[in-house]
């Protein structure tokens, strides 16, 4: 082969691996745009829910005991392949669904008392935790995702307002808030390393498991009264189950591809989807600068094709453990 040829193949390996870098990015940035419009959702079908008087702790283990058994049924009748991974990585699994499942009893407590848009709006916190946890684990976070991150960030200030809550109750759902904003940044970057090792699909199905295992306990332990549920209270819980179910695959798929930073992110684009449905079905109102914060939110989650074309997408299969 001659020198000229040996270059040329080598010059063609090159572009085919740009290539697929490329579509991995695209492809992960597209799942995580399909997470977040489901995520959307569950602010709007939570207050639907409690109109239809179920409780948080009963609302939480109902959706993910739906979403867990859509997901079963899925995988047993055609993805049964994913159903065979090694124990540690079950284990590991099932320790994110633990932390996502404490987050969800944070966020459904914080949201029976504070309105669907200020809820969603402090929950969009949770990137600044994802950013914390990884740059103290030792990833390099790269100053363009800095920015979006601070733009985003900018936009949740603005769009939740805290000089207007009046009362205790909206204090504690704001902190219960924060709480699963925490949660759920540290669920992420947990599901990003687990990801390292492990299919999505198959890490999607063991980390509902995991999750609805952890709610339901929770509602067995607190012992809150079985009352019947109304054909609107189960409407609600099976759409937010489904919604659960189909968003989780999606996140651990974009997760999978482009990692925790810019999963979380892109993820902040739930916020406008959130705000519209929570003032066409809900009624909910902003502000002028609630709204200018939201379009900054939602450009920050949109910008997220040009930070991966600049080279800043962090290493999908980065994991301090291994370090």
């Amino acid at each position: 082969m001659s020198v000229k040829s040996e270059l040329t193949g080598k010059a063609t390996d090159t572009r085919n691996k740009h290539a697929i870098s490329r579509r991995h990015s695209v492809s992960g940035i597209t799942s995580g745009l399909i997470a977040a419009f489901l995520l959307g959702w569950a602010p709007i079908l939570g207050k639907l829910a409690y109109r239809a008087q179920v409780d948080p702790l009963t609302l939480a283990a109902l959706r993910t005991l739906v979403a867990a058994i859509f997901l079963w049924g899925i995988y047993a009748t055609f993805w049964r392949k994913m159903l065979f991974i090694r124990w540690q990585h079950i284990l590991g699994c099932v320790l994110v669904g633990v932390i996502n499942g404490l987050g969800s009893l944070f966020y459904y407590s914080g949201l029976g008392r504070l309105d669907a848009s200020r809820a969603s709006l402090l929950n969009a916190l949770y990137p600044v935790w994802v950013v914390l946890f990884l740059a103290a684990s030792g990833q390099t976070i790269h100053r363009f995702t800095l920015f979006r991150l601070s733009l985003s960030m900018l936009g949740a200030i603005l769009v939740t307002s805290p000089s207007q809550m009046s009362s205790m109750m909206d204090f504690l759902g704001a902190m219960l808030m924060v709480a699963s904003a925490a949660m759920y940044g540290w669920y992420l970057v947990m599901g990003q390393w687990v990801l390292a090792d492990v299919p999505a699909r198959s890490g999607t199905l063991y980390i509902i498991t995991g999750m609805a295992i952890t709610v339901a306990l929770a509602r067995v332990i607190v012992g809150i009264p079985i009352v019947p549920i109304s054909t609107g209270g189960w409407g609600a819980i099976i759409a937010l189950g489904l919604t659960t179910a189909l968003s989780r695959l999606a996140m651990f798929l974009s997760l999978e591809q482009l990692g925790g930073v810019q999963t979380a992110i892109i993820g902040l684009t739930e916020l406008a989807l959130s705000l519209g449905l929570a003032f066409i079905f809900l009624g909910d109102r902003l502000t002028l600068a609630q709204w200018f914060g939201a379009v900054l939110l939602l450009g920050g989650g949109m910008f997220a094709r040009v930070d991966v074309e600049q080279g800043a997408t962090p290493a999908p299969s980065f994991n301090p453990m291994d370090r």
